[in-house]
């Protein structure tokens, strides 16, 4: 099982460091869970992509619907109490800023429900060491 934070799915639709092993590793059907918050932060990624000049309106275009067409097979944990559990303890236990709490508490919430190893993916160092305190695996595709 994956979980993927918004950097990492950004990575699946413009090519960056880690790009080839986030579509290599995904294209072999594991499943992959994000927060549905990750909608907004891959849209608001690419947007800031455009505005540093990054890629042009039109890429812009076909990136935003490349993963639109795809965001419907992502397996999508909602912001609610339950998933949302963890989000405190990690703000101050692990100082980390509030969406990437949310992803966080997300995967330990789904690999406490599945009973399964989750790995967590992300491309921030910070949030990475934060998920291995917490005692999920993690993979940083950059590296």
């Amino acid at each position: 099982m994956i979980y993927a934070d918004s950097s990492v799915i950004v990575k699946r639709y413009y090519r960056e460091p880690g790009s080839n092993q986030v579509r290599e590793s995904w294209h072999h059907g594991d499943r992959v869970f994000t927060s549905r918050i990750a909608y907004a932060e891959v849209h608001a990624a690419l947007a800031h992509k455009r505005r540093d000049g990054g890629i042009s309106t039109v890429q812009l275009r076909r990136l935003a619907n490349a993963f639109d067409a795809e965001w419907p097979a992502y397996d999508h944990i909602l912001v609610d109490r339950e998933t949302s559990v963890h989000v405190r303890r990690l703000v101050f236990k692990q100082a980390l800023r509030g969406l990437d709490a949310i992803h966080l508490s997300a995967a330990l919430w789904l690999q406490e429900e599945i009973r399964e190893e989750v790995e967590f993916w992300a491309a921030d160092e910070k949030l990475l060491t934060a998920a291995r305190r917490e005692g999920l695996s993690t993979v940083n595709p950059e590296i």
